[in-house]
């Protein structure tokens, strides 16, 4: 009935996915030297053809690398561009689950001079993806607003960058020269995992951002056009999305709050083609900012929780995506979990079974609401 041809798919997923043990053992093993680098890549390619399957076999028509070669879901991108060092944290934040609240002070970027990209990042990563799957490959790249939002204006070394907006210009061309040469390797499909737009909409860490000195009003335009500028020489036929999070990792978050304060712009403002929405609580707010949501783009909604093993039920499921459709049309509109399975190494709230059910239930869904995954 409502069939898509291009991703977004009806039937879709952020990306990471619970690592196998024996990948986990042997990327300690390399960090410790106990095995050549040459091993650890037969072994991450093993598990990514498998996982690959996995996603195939279930009825994905997506397929990413499950994130499997990474320790974390940024910093093993943002460190490859030069001059950007990880320090100490500048921003603190409280993660919260299901076991209580706790103060978190995750490491920040810092900007000590020109950057440049002096490689390919992911490009190597992608072609290797390409290569194993039937499936539509996905690659997954953090957002550039994760080099400035946790150290702002001080994080940026002011000889370097005297004009914060060479710093952004800067920054948005190293981030096109990796998008080009993704584009040249064959991507089609490209997500941008966006987590500080979503921050924005949380009180207490819009405080957060006044005490580095930045403003929280001012900043999403800001971020706005640099994501613009960033994807602004993408090719015809490339789809990009963003991620929204509020933060994910082993079941805690970091934010609360809806997107209305940042709805409009977000929707219209943004020059990507859909959104992975999280959607799994309350503290996601309500589904009304949807109504901004131009023709043309898709919402994927949020809406298994990676957060928790506990399985959702189709009915409910079913039930949500009904509601979001009074403010959103259903042809605009799919399905997908909050957000990746495991951050990093470590950070999953479930087994793999569990994760394979989750998966399941998006696409089963999916094909009951709109006719096909």
């Amino acid at each position: 009935m409502f069939a898509r041809t291009t991703p977004p798919f009806r039937a879709d997923h952020v990306g990471s996915l619970i690592r196998p043990d024996a990948l986990i053992s042997a990327r300690q093993a390399a960090d410790e030297g106990k095995i050549a680098p040459g091993e650890l890549t037969r072994v991450q390619h093993d598990a990514i053809r498998d996982v690959v399957r996995l996603q195939e076999e279930i009825g994905f028509r997506v397929a990413t690398d499950g994130e499997y070669n990474r320790t974390f879901w940024q910093r093993d991108f943002l460190l490859k561009f030069r001059n950007v060092e990880q320090v100490a944290a500048k921003l603190t934040v409280r993660f919260h689950s299901a076991a209580g609240t706790r103060a978190h002070s995750p490491p920040s970027l810092q900007v000590i001079g020109k950057l440049a990209r002096p490689a390919g990042i992911f490009v190597d990563d992608f072609e290797f993806l390409k290569s194993v799957a039937h499936a539509t490959p996905k690659i997954t790249i953090p957002s550039p607003t994760t080099i400035h939002f946790r150290g702002g204006r001080q994080a940026v070394d002011a000889n370097a960058y005297p004009d914060i907006g060479q710093f952004y210009a800067d920054l948005a061309r190293v981030y096109r020269e990796e998008i080009d040469d993704l584009a040249q390797a064959g991507c089609r499909y490209l997500q941008i995992d966006e987590v500080n737009l979503a921050y924005l909409c949380d009180p207490a860490l819009r405080a957060q951002v006044r005490n580095i000195g930045e403003d929280p009003d001012t900043l999403p335009q800001t971020y706005a056009r640099l994501l613009n500028d960033t994807i602004a020489a993408r090719p015809a036929g490339m789809v990009v999305c963003m991620h929204l999070c509020r933060g994910n990792f082993a079941g805690a978050w970091v934010a609360e709050g809806g997107y209305d304060p940042i709805a409009e712009l977000l929707f219209n403002e943004i020059a990507v083609d859909g959104y992975f929405l999280e959607y799994d609580s309350p503290r996601a707010g309500s589904f009304a900012p949807l109504r901004f949501l131009p023709k043309g783009k898709i919402a994927v909604l949020g809406l298994v929780s990676t957060k928790s093993a506990k399985l959702e039920t189709k009915d409910d499921l079913m039930r949500r995506i009904d509601e979001a459709s009074h403010y959103a049309p259903l042809e605009q509109l799919a399905l997908s979990p909050q957000c990746g399975f495991s951050s990093g190494i470590g950070g999953q709230a479930m087994t793999v079974t569990d994760e394979i059910a989750k998966l399941k239930l998006v696409v089963n869904t999916a094909c009951e609401v709109w006719g096909s995954a």
